[in-house]
């Protein structure tokens, strides 16, 4: 086969479609103690926590490229799935592997970066541990090959395990910027990541009812019934914590506002939104699908971290 400028340009948007780029959005929350501990403004905490941005990017994209090799029989034969890269031929079971130790590779330098810049953060809590990032970026990578292995095939504690990814970004983050999680911002990062995970399931119950076919093996142990009572209970649940974070004396204390439950409103509204584009407007429930493409979420979250930073920063 000719290896022809044509053939390199598709193998090269392939790889890019096997390590998602675009599920980067996710990583985002590396951020979170930057923003929710009053640093947004230092500039060496947003530097260290973009070197962890790109640290935990690199090592997911490295457990997409497993999940496609481990579910490669069961993509094929999926509507949807067939046409990802490894499914299609396109690459390589090889190929992957190497990608796949490319990329891991690749965040355990990113995150080491971090410390050979010595990124320091005294202004802010502390100094930059390289060291620290690397462990939660490798538990993280440990934890989800055991979940694309075997721990996905379990109902609820799939979405938990997802959900809980999400905290760990916020550890990576809190490590790199010497920052310290409060509670409230872990359980709410927590809930509201446990009800995006539901909304994405959801998908997967829908296509089964349609289609009569499971698309992933613990699908027949959720249903649609089981999954709107579900969206219910963690978005009001997130809601509540939410509320209750904003009206803390220890969250008064720290900001030295009091105002800062009007921001309610916006979580309140993104939170119905959500669900009005997965179970009204029959729309996909992945976070990364519905945040991209629709804008009134957009708006809301937009409005709510403006709303939020002219709070806790104008105090």
């Amino acid at each position: 086969m000719v290896n022809t400028p044509s053939s390199r340009e598709n193998r090269l948007h392939a790889m890019m479609r096997l390590l998602r780029p675009q599920q980067w959005i996710k990583n985002f929350f590396v951020f979170g103690p930057i923003i929710f501990g009053g640093a947004l403004f230092n500039g060496e905490a947003l530097l260290a926590g973009l070197v962890t941005f790109f640290a935990f990017s690199f090592a997911a994209s490295s457990i997409y490229c497993f999940n496609d090799i481990h579910d490669l029989s069961d993509d094929i034969r999926h509507t949807e799935k067939r046409s990802r890269p490894i499914a299609a031929g396109v690459i390589t079971v090889t190929q992957a592997y190497g990608l796949m130790l490319l990329m891991f590779t690749l965040s355990v330098l990113v995150s080491l970066l971090a410390g050979y810049l010595r990124i320091n953060v005294d202004a802010v809590a502390g100094t930059c541990s390289a060291y620290n990032v690397v462990g939660v970026i490798l538990f993280y990578w440990l934890l989800n090959l055991a979940y694309c292995a075997k721990l996905k095939q379990y109902a609820i504690i799939d979405v938990c395990i997802v959900a809980f990814g999400f905290v760990l970004r916020l550890f990576a983050g809190g490590a790199a910027t010497g920052i310290a999680l409060s509670k409230w911002i872990v359980l709410m990062t927590f809930l509201i990541t446990l009800f995006m995970s539901f909304a994405k399931r959801r998908d997967d119950v829908l296509l089964m009812e349609k289609t009569g076919e499971a698309p992933r093996k613990n699908t027949i142990r959720y249903n649609s019934t089981f999954m709107n009572q579900a969206l219910t209970i963690t978005a009001s649940v997130t809601l509540v914590c939410y509320i209750m974070y904003t009206v803390s004396p220890e969250v008064i204390a720290q900001f030295h506002n009091d105002s800062l439950y009007l921001t309610s409103i916006f979580v309140l509204v993104g939170l119905l939104r959500y669900i009005q584009v997965t179970v009204v407007d029959k729309r996909s429930g992945n976070p990364t699908k519905v945040i991209l493409k629709d804008h009134f979420i957009q708006l809301v979250v937009l409005a709510w971290l403006v709303a939020f930073i002219v709070i806790i920063y104008a105090s």
